[in-house]
């Protein structure tokens, strides 16, 4: 089963990354990214696509270039996400075959973002917007637009996002803070696997 969360590894370092993963994959969460601004990150990401990519969809955040976007594609990623919504690394990306989840924040990046072919929106931060911010603004998006909170989301307000329209979910600290064990995180991740399921 695939669920719609995003675990977001900032800050892990290459020579963990595929144990990391591997329990992440394992509690039931198929999407991962490394942000660009975490330790040799193309690395990680190449090292994690080698072991999983043929079941999990494997890429990077932070991604701010078109050169970004080359340089993730290359290193096998398939999932591009930024905090920000550029209309040349949406293009790039999806020129490159590759799912593009732009950061949003008001209706009018929500629109551009959507005009450029984004494959869904990441509304950013999503603790600012709050649930009413996103039921407000899905009153006029497309309908069948994919919207995933991103930065205060998590598992205990996980049933008020889905209620107020949350497709999905990226999680940080939530899921993963640089110094966790691969026990750590398998208990974070089973935790959030399970307060999913109960919504």
């Amino acid at each position: 089963m695939s669920r719609p969360i995003i675990a977001i590894l900032r800050g892990v370092q290459p020579a963990e990354a595929v144990a990391i993963s591997g329990v992440i994959l394992a509690a039931g969460i198929d999407k991962i990214e490394v942000p660009l601004n975490s330790p040799s990150p193309l690395e990680s990401i190449s090292a994690i696509a080698e072991a999983y990519g043929n079941r999990a969809l494997i890429g990077a955040g932070t991604v701010l270039t078109a050169v970004q976007v080359q340089q993730v594609k290359a290193a096998g990623g398939q999932l591009v996400v930024s905090p920000n919504c550029d209309p040349a690394v949406i293009a790039a990306t999806i020129a490159a075959g590759m799912q593009s989840w732009p950061g949003i924040f008001t209706t009018s990046e929500a629109f551009t973002a959507l005009q450029a072919g984004a494959t869904g929106l990441k509304l950013f931060p999503s603790d600012v917007a709050g649930p009413k911010g996103l039921k407000a603004m899905r009153a006029i998006l497309p309908v069948g637009t994919q919207v995933y909170a991103v930065g205060g989301a998590g598992p205990e307000n996980f049933a008020e996002w889905v209620a107020a329209s949350a497709d999905g979910f990226g999680l940080g600290s939530a899921i993963y803070k640089p110094g966790d064990t691969p026990e750590t995180v398998a208990t974070k991740a089973q935790a959030i696997v399970a307060a999913f399921d109960a919504i």
